[in-house]
């Protein structure tokens, strides 16, 4: 009979003190997502905006909400937990279907995790009415400073600090003065900002949807009709509720829907910007089916793994992929290596990502429950196991550990990116440079030994340029050039 190995939760601590020091776990924290449907009639905003989130919940698992267009009235509705917990407990559904619905789902990149924070922020008359509500996905590099002008002035803030009421104060401010038109306030709050956003706004009357001049968040709209218009941070959304992708929002475009039209803009600003799609959705933040800037994601990762293996090929007898961002990898891998794909790696699928999770004590946990191997498959194979990115190092090592003991033979590390060197200030939250370990140790035989593996290769710059199609992107975590300098 085959010897089974079992790892309590003191041996796990001991081995890798790391993962319960760290306030964040061992991956990028997704930033937001952002969703968005208007029709010149009722609909049932409260199950499209349902659905949007839903199929969004991968990119923020602390809170979310929505803001509902209903007879000229904005009425909003958001609080922590999950979207499926958090609509379970409207029991007036009803009271929730209008002409137009906006709606987020959060990880807090700025403003720490209080429920002031939770979007969508909206803004109201001197009658207690609410005229606009917003909703945004990404970061402001000169908040605060903006913040304490707007303050100094009078204008006050519901947020303990949020980038996204920035944003919305500001077309607060600029909307009497631009004659009421949107399209102008939008014009005037871009200027004065800068940063990465993609933000949809909703008023009595009409949607706007947005896109900072470099393009870094993804923001794309399609129709569920010939009438009613659908904005997502990505096609998976649209998809959610049986629409049809029509594109992506054009770097430093305004699309505004109302009634009777839709009408299409440029940011001022973005005559003096190139673009700069965030590279790190392709690898890891977006959902595999979606479509980014027109490019399939799935593709783009199984690519990643061929090259991999075009880059470095090794002998083995099998190839696993760190669920589920790696399996795409892993999958091309094996294609181009003839090296049997198997899942060895099960991952609990009721449980999402750990690292999403805002306590580290309930993180912990996950990280214990996440994944379980395959003992049986593993014992004297040769190894090539991928992940999607190697960020701390604490998540590799902890499976590395697991198949050493279940008695792999050998074991090839690949990531399916390029070492990370830098930390992401754009939207999303990443560790500290101190605690990058490609930044720490720029030799991959050194980071090979950390990890206690026969060979580590990561995925070259050039082979992802070549892969991605293009060089208009943001590569700052692999190069340390960001397309917006940090104030």
């Amino acid at each position: 009979m085959e010897k089974r190995y079992f790892f309590s939760k003191k041996m796990i601590d001991q081995l890798f003190p790391s993962i319960l020091e760290n306030n964040d776990f061992d991956k990028f924290h997704d930033e937001c997502g952002v969703f968005g449907i208007y029709s010149p009639y009722k609909i049932d905003t409260f199950s499209l905006v349902q659905f949007g989130l839903f199929a969004l919940q991968h990119r923020g698992q602390e809170a979310c909400g929505f803001s509902v267009l209903q007879d000229g009235f904005i009425i909003s509705h958001k609080s922590e937990g999950l979207v499926l917990d958090f609509f379970r407990k409207i029991s007036n559904s009803e009271c929730y279907h209008g002409n137009a619905v906006i709606g987020h789902t959060r990880y807090s990149t700025e403003g720490g995790q209080s429920k002031k924070n939770i979007q969508p922020f909206f803004g109201e008359d001197s009658y207690g009415k609410s005229t606009i509500s917003i909703v945004h996905n990404g970061n402001l590099v000169n908040a605060q400073y903006i913040r304490k002008k707007l303050e100094s002035k009078g204008i006050n803030f519901i947020s303990e600090y949020s980038d996204s009421e920035v944003i919305l104060r500001l077309i607060q401010k600029y909307l009497p003065e631009s004659g009421n038109s949107l399209e102008k306030a939008i014009q005037k709050t871009t200027i004065d900002i800068k940063g990465a956003y993609s933000v949809i706004v909703l008023m009595d009357n009409k949607m706007a949807a947005f896109r900072d001049p470099n393009g870094i968040r993804p923001l794309c709209y399609g129709m569920l009709n010939e009438e009613t218009y659908i904005f997502s941070s990505e096609t998976c959304g649209i998809d959610s509720v049986g629409g049809f992708y029509v594109r992506d929002l054009f770097p430093g475009e305004i699309i505004i829907v109302d009634k009777k039209s839709i009408q299409f803009s440029l940011l001022t600003e973005r005559k003096n910007t190139k673009k700069r799609i965030c590279s790190f959705e392709y690898i890891y933040f977006s959902r595999p089916d979606s479509l980014i800037e027109n490019i399939n994601v799935y593709e783009i990762r199984e690519k990643s793994g061929e090259k991999l293996y075009e880059q470095h090929p090794v002998e083995a007898d099998v190839v696993i992929g760190v669920p589920d961002s790696g399996v795409p990898a892993s999958i091309g891998y094996s294609k181009a290596s003839g090296i049997p794909f198997k899942p060895i790696l099960v991952k609990n699928k009721y449980i999402g990502r750990s690292f999403i999770l805002p306590q580290q004590k309930m993180r912990e946990k996950m990280v214990n429950l996440k994944l379980n191997p395959i003992l049986d498959e593993i014992k004297g194979k040769r190894i090539v196991i991928i992940d999607d990115s190697i960020v701390r190092g604490t998540t590799s090592r902890r499976l590395v550990y697991i198949l050493r003991k279940a008695g792999a033979k050998e074991i090839h590390f690949r990531s399916a990116s390029p070492p990370i060197i830098g930390p992401c200030y754009l939207g999303v939250d990443t560790p500290s440079k101190k605690d990058l370990i490609s930044y720490n140790h720029i030799d991959k035989k050194s980071i090979a030994k950390i990890l206690n593996v026969d060979s580590l290769e990561f995925l070259s710059m050039d082979n992802f340029i070549d892969i991605l199609g293009s060089t208009h992107h943001c590569f700052g975590c692999f190069t340390g050039n960001y397309p917006v300098k940090k104030n």
